[in-house]
């Protein structure tokens, strides 16, 4: 098992910054991958950025340039830089973590970008 904690989220205008978090607990060495996704009212669940154990990184294109993953080990956290946000980045962003092929998801945390 795996627990996740996302903080972060918030209020910003558009062209504003933030950076989201997310400690993870429990099994952590089982895990594979972590990253994040987001879910915007009345749309799909999908994909945001994600980094391996290996430390390999992929992104959504409409967040290339804009939004950086990252992790500190030693602190079991994963990191999303998110710079130039824009209002269709409004979303709740949900930790994720693969651990065996079992997905485990945080609670979610509401970005909200002002235009």
């Amino acid at each position: 098992q795996v627990q996740l904690v996302e903080s972060g989220g918030g209020l910003v205008q558009a062209g504003g910054s933030l950076r989201l978090s997310c400690a993870a607990s429990g099994s952590i060495f089982s895990i594979n991958a972590m990253g994040w996704y987001r879910q915007a009212p009345g749309k799909q669940r999908e994909l945001v950025a994600i980094i391996t154990r290996g430390g390999s990184t992929n992104s959504a294109d409409s967040v290339k340039g804009r939004f950086t993953i990252s992790r500190d080990a030693a602190k079991n956290t994963v990191y999303l830089q998110m710079n130039n946000l824009k209002p269709e980045d409004t979303a709740v962003y949900y930790c994720y973590a693969n651990v065996r092929g079992v997905s485990f998801w945080g609670q979610g945390t509401q970005v909200t970008i002002s235009s």
